[in-house]
C-alpha cells in the first residue's frame, strides 16, 4: 500500500500541463489526469465527476487489447461503436463545461 501512495504521490506532483489552460481555455481532456488518480485512489465517484468518458475510455482500450490479442469476428464494428460513445460524452462534457 505505501509504493501506491508514493506513484500517487508522484502522479500528482509531476501533472503534465496543458497548453489550452496556458492560454486561458479547457480543452476536451482537461481532468483526465486527475480522473486517474482519483481512481487509483479509490474515489470512483470523483473520477467520474472529474471526466465522465474516463470509464468508457478504459472498457475501450480494454476492449481494444482483447481484440488485438484475439481477432474478434466484429471486434472492428464494435471499437466503432465504443470510439463514438466516447466522442459523444467527451464533446457532451466539453460543451457543458465551457457554458
Amino acid at each position: 500500500m505505501k509504493s501506491n501512495m508514493g506513484i500517487i504521490s508522484f502522479l500528482e506532483e509531476n501533472m503534465l500541463s496543458c497548453q489550452w489552460k496556458q492560454l486561458g481555455m479547457d480543452c476536451m481532456g482537461c481532468g483526465m489526469q486527475r480522473s486517474i488518480i482519483y481512481i487509483l485512489k479509490g474515489e470512483f465517484v470523483n473520477a467520474f465527476f472529474m471526466y465522465p468518458a474516463i470509464y468508457t475510455l478504459i472498457g475501450m482500450f480494454v476492449y481494444l487489447g482483447f481484440h488485438l490479442k484475439f481477432s474478434f469476428k466484429n471486434g472492428h464494428r464494435i471499437l466503432l461503436y465504443l470510439f463514438i460513445i466516447n466522442i459523444i460524452i467527451i464533446l457532451t462534457n466539453y460543451i457543458i463545461k465551457i457554458n
